[in-house]
Parts: structure tokens; C-alpha cells; sequence
């Protein structure tokens, strides 16, 4: 008896032992790590009555910092309870965990400079694994290597995208482009906030992306390899525009979603579906943009920028002529058959689609033509970017080019950069969400389908307000988004597959679920927490900023989508570019 109490004594302090050596879910923080002369916060939950933590080397040997929690923070949008600790004095670049006692050890980060260069790279490289029409290669993708599937050669016109001179069921060739989501179609709409995103990175720091080498056949051509990234969906998106009108087919489709199958197994009738004046003016707006940044690579990619221009042209023309076709999936099943049933992209208002493809337009044209489209359609206000709110991605072009336009009296420029100020302020203007220390969650409207690229979306335009500013205050604040994303959240998960210590292992993406690989497809940027839990899925918990279930039946949570990763992208790049600018890293 005696000797079972000693065995049943020494189990039991062996398990507490292990289980506090273990890396907590009560500690959050950026799993990456920070950089080495940034602010550096770590979120306890959970904590008990000790107001210390330590932080410790890599091997837990050394205590090389101490300070105090903050007081308690009751959160806004769940019933979590927060305590900071703020170790940002510290700044010796290595390698680190934090202790806090009743609460027990982080897991591993890391403070240096680059410290997001992993996650720009990988945040790219994911737009390559979701390429279709081609093989996915083992020299480039290792384990996530697959056949080519929808090689979309012999796509048929669907009855309600007729024209003259392309009747129903005529065949043309569509081939390329992105995976949409965790679906394997093509939207035009989507693919317009995405391209459009990914050209202003480039646009806006090229010395960065210039070098950024993401290990893709096209690597080593002469062009950045977010170029070539680019260039793939783009003359994808190219075939979608009807020679003979200007006019742009909304979607290139299944009639309805694939199964849970690789792509070389789908082989399912595909159609390009109804012309849109969403889909035109997107397309006009992402071909002008292109048709800037290609010109200085007309040697590597000669004629590419004159067409994309000619072509943003006729879709431009085609959209005046055609100002209100609105894609209405519901009232078009009722008119044509096969019904269609995969994403809709249905966009009641055009005025920002307005707006952004005049502003892109002047912006590679420099003719007035297009300043009274600017005016008649500027937003009241500016709001965050969405794929069904493009506005502000034609006000960041504008400011990013107010030194080069023609100073045409109509054209609100001073109103506009008011308009993107006044946004990036009011993000800041009320510290954000104090319980989390981040900008992101500071609203329970942040916590939407796709709620984590809000936060990337938010950290653009906090960087375009320090960009025309100077105020550090802005970058600091991005800063806090990305910390949120890579795990200073009230989920405790670093949202981007491959990256951190505790990320996604089941998103909603058929890739992911059909290659019989226990991994994701690395650098994927999951939906994030989203209180409407329109999957019906279950989830442990349901307040605003915990309704996230790492469940692969979760499209409401955890799907994925190239217009989530775009703005990932944005920010990842823009913190490495400015990191020493922002005095983010160490001289």
C-alpha cells in the first residue's frame, strides 16, 4: 500500500511537471517573434495572483528580463480576461520563452531583424500551390506536388453570357489563373480586389519584392517572382474578356462545386458565366494598374503592358455601355439552365467598382477623361476594402501618385487623402482593443466571415497613412495586426498554415483535405473567428472573437481565399521593407 502511494506520488508530480513544461495556451503572442527594437507584448489569460513573468533563454537556464503583468482587462467580445506583459525594453536579438507563474511557459519566438520574411515568402508562395491548369511540381512544392486538374481548354459559353458571335455552349479556352478558396473556380470580382492588391505591394515597395524569391519554375527570369505570380492569374483573366464587346464574364465555373477530390479527379463541365459591370470594371481596373507596373519590364514582357491598356480600355467602354448589369445568380437560374450554384460575387453598388477602375485609368493614362468619373463617384467616406467595396484601393492609388498627375482642377485629391487619414485615425484613435493590445478586434464588426483579412486590411491602411505621414504611431500600429494574426489573439492560434507553434491543421480547402497529407498547403491565411457560424459546424466557443473552429468542415471560419492572403502579403512585405525606416530592427 505504502509503495503504491509513493508511485501514485511521483505520477503525479511527474504530470505536473510535464504539463508546466509544456508550451501554454494561456500565453499569447506573435509565434514568429519580434523584431529587436519594436514593441514586444505578450497577452496572459488565465493568469493566477502572481503579477510577474520572466523572460527566460531558449534552454529555460537564464532569466535575462523580469517585469509586471498589467492590471486585469475584461474583454469586450468574449469572456476572456487579460493580463499584459510588456518586455519591449528588452532588445538583445536571440532566442526566448516567457514564464509567467499559474499560467507556465510560451512557446519559443524569436527577437531579429527580418522577422516576418518567413511569412512573406510563404504568404506568396501559396499562390503558386493553388495554380490550376498545370502541374504542381515536386522541385517546388515537395510534398504538396500534384497533377495539373481544370486545365480549362474547352470551357462552354453559358446560355446567359451570349453574345453574336459567341452563342450558348460555343467553346473557348480559359486556362490558368488561382484557385479561388478552398473551391476550385474562378471569380473575376475576387480576383480584382486580390490582383489589385498583390500590384500595390509591388508598386509600393519594389526594392523589397524585387529580391523576395519564392522557388517557383519562373524564379531567376528577369522578373520578381511576385510578378510572375501575378502574370499567371492575369492572362488567365485576360481569356475572360469577350474580343469581340470588351465586355468580362463574371466567373469561370463549374455549374456546381467540385467533391472533396483532387483536382486531376474533377471532371465536371465548366462555363464562363454572364457579363457583369462588376466583373468589367474590376478587370479594367487591375489591367490598367498592370499596364504601369509591366511597362518597366516591357524588354522580359514585350507588348504585355500595351495590352493590358487597350484592354482595360474596352471593358472600360463596354462598362459605359452596359452601366447596371448586375450579377444576380438567383434571377439568372430562373432564366437559363444548368443552374449555377457556386459563389455568386453578387454586388448590388458599383460605385466603387466606379471609382477605383477611373482612378487606376488615370493613374496609367494621365488624361483627364477619367477625372470626372473620380468625382461623380469618390466615396463619402473612406471604408476597409472588400471584395464588394473596392474604393479605397483607387484612393491609395491616387495618393500614391499625386506628385505625378496633372493638376486637374476637379480632381479632390486633398479630400481623398482626408478621407484615408481620417480612416487610419480612427483605428488608432482609441487605442483599439485593449485587452489584446492590437487594432484588430476593437469592434465587434471586425469579426465578420474573413475577419483576418479585416486585420490585414486595416494594417494597409495604417501603412499607407505612415506613408504619408511619417508618424510611426501608424506602423506601430500595423504592427499590433500582425501579431494578432500569428497568434496574440483570443484563440491563442497563429491563423497562417505551416507558420508558428499552434497553427491550422484542417482549413476548409480542398487541396489541403484530398492530398492525403496531415499537412496544409503551407502559408495560407485562415477566415478567422466569425461569429456567424454560417457552416453550422460546431464550435467550443461562439462570442465575436472566439467563434473559430479548426475543423475542415468550417468554410465560415477556417476557408481560405486569395483575397485574404493578398493583403498578408501587403503587410508581411511592407513591415520587412520599412522595419529599419520604422525603426522596427537593429541598425
Amino acid at each position: 500500500m505504502k509503495r503504491t502511494a509513493t508511485v501514485l506520488f511521483f505520477i503525479i508530480v511527474w504530470n505536473h511537471y510535464f504539463l508546466l513544461a509544456q508550451p501554454s495556451t494561456n500565453i499569447q503572442l506573435n509565434q514568429a517573434g519580434f523584431y529587436t527594437h519594436a514593441p514586444k507584448i505578450a497577452v496572459i489569460t488565465g493568469a493566477g495572483q502572481s503579477g510577474i513573468f520572466y523572460l527566460l533563454s531558449a534552454n529555460k537556464k537564464d532569466t535575462l528580463y523580469k517585469g509586471m503583468l498589467s492590471a486585469s482587462e475584461n474583454s469586450a467580445y468574449s469572456s476572456t480576461t487579460t493580463r499584459i506583459a510588456d518586455f519591449s525594453a528588452f532588445s538583445t536579438a536571440g532566442s526566448y520563452i516567457l514564464f509567467v507563474q499559474d499560467a507556465g511557459y510560451s512557446y519559443p519566438f524569436s527577437l531579429r531583424g527580418n522577422i516576418h520574411h518567413a511569412l512573406s515568402r510563404a504568404s506568396l508562395k501559396s499562390y503558386y500551390y493553388q495554380r490550376m491548369s498545370i502541374p504542381i511540381l515536386p522541385q517546388y512544392a515537395g510534398q504538396w506536388a500534384r497533377p495539373g486538374g481544370h486545365p480549362d481548354k474547352e470551357v462552354l459559353i453559358h446560355p446567359s453570357a451570349v453574345s453574336d458571335k459567341r452563342p450558348a455552349y460555343a467553346v473557348i479556352s480559359s486556362p490558368g489563373g488561382w484557385y479561388d478558396a478552398g473551391d476550385y473556380n474562378k471569380y473575376i470580382v475576387n480576383s480584382g480586389i486580390s490582383m489589385g492588391t498583390l500590384l500595390s505591394a509591388y508598386e509600393d515597395f519594389p526594392f523589397y519584392f524585387d529580391t523576395l524569391q519564392t522557388n517557383i519554375p519562373e524564379t531567376g527570369n528577369g522578373l520578381p517572382d511576385i510578378i510572375n505570380e501575378i502574370l499567371y492569374n492575369l492572362r488567365w483573366m485576360l481569356t475572360m474578356q469577350d474580343p469581340n464587346d470588351g465586355g468580362v464574364y463574371h466567373k469561370c465555373t463549374n455549374a456546381a462545386f467540385d467533391k472533396m477530390i483532387m483536382p486531376a479527379d474533377c471532371h465536371n463541365t465548366r462555363y464562363v458565366v454572364q457579363k457583369s459591370t462588376a466583373a468589367a470594371l474590376d478587370f479594367a481596373a487591375v489591367t490598367a494598374q498592370a499596364s504601369r507596373i509591366l511597362f518597366k519590364f516591357k524588354k522580359q514582357l514585350p507588348g504585355l503592358s500595351d495590352s493590358c491598356l487597350h484592354a482595360a480600355k474596352y471593358a472600360w467602354q463596354w462598362a459605359k455601355e452596359n452601366p447596371a448589369v448586375l450579377y444576380d445568380q438567383n434571377a439568372m437560374n430562373a432564366l437559363y439552365q444548368p443552374a449555377i450554384t457556386t459563389g455568386a460575387y453578387g454586388d448590388r453598388n458599383v460605385t466603387d467598382e466606379w471609382f477605383w477602375a477611373a482612378c487606376e485609368l488615370l493613374a496609367a493614362t494621365k488624361k483627364e477623361d477619367y477625372v470626372q468619373d473620380i468625382q461623380h463617384y469618390q466615396p463619402a467616406m473612406a471604408a476597409l476594402p472588400s471584395w464588394s467595396n473596392v474604393a479605397m484601393l483607387g484612393s491609395y492609388t491616387l495618393l500614391r501618385y499625386q506628385n505625378e498627375l496633372p493638376a486637374y482642377k476637379q480632381l479632390p485629391l486633398p479630400a481623398i487623402r482626408q478621407q484615408v487619414l481620417g480612416f487610419a485615425g480612427s483605428l488608432i484613435g482609441n487605442g483599439g482593443n485593449r485587452a489584446f493590445r492590437t487594432i484588430m478586434g476593437q469592434s465587434k464588426r471586425d469579426f465578420i466571415w474573413g475577419s483576418n483579412a479585416v486585420a490585414m486590411n486595416q494594417g494597409i491602411a495604417l501603412i499607407n497613412a505612415y506613408l504619408l505621414t511619417k508618424d510611426k504611431r501608424y506602423m506601430n500600429a500595423a504592427l499590433t495586426n500582425a501579431d494578432y494574426i500569428l497568434g496574440r489573439n483570443a484563440t491563442g492560434f497563429c491563423f497562417v498554415t505551416g507558420m508558428g507553434s499552434r497553427s491550422p491543421m484542417h482549413i476548409h480547402h480542398r487541396l489541403s483535405i484530398a492530398d492525403g497529407i496531415a499537412e496544409p498547403i503551407p502559408g495560407l491565411l485562415a477566415g478567422g473567428p466569425n461569429p456567424g457560424m454560417q457552416d453550422k459546424c460546431t464550435y467550443a466557443f461562439t462570442a465575436p472573437e472566439t467563434a473559430y473552429t479548426d475543423t475542415d468542415c468550417s468554410y465560415a471560419s477556417n476557408e481560405t481565399a486569395i483575397n485574404w492572403n493578398a493583403p498578408l502579403v501587403y503587410v508581411s512585405g511592407a513591415l520587412e521593407a520599412l522595419q529599419y525606416e520604422a525603426g522596427f530592427s537593429m541598425r
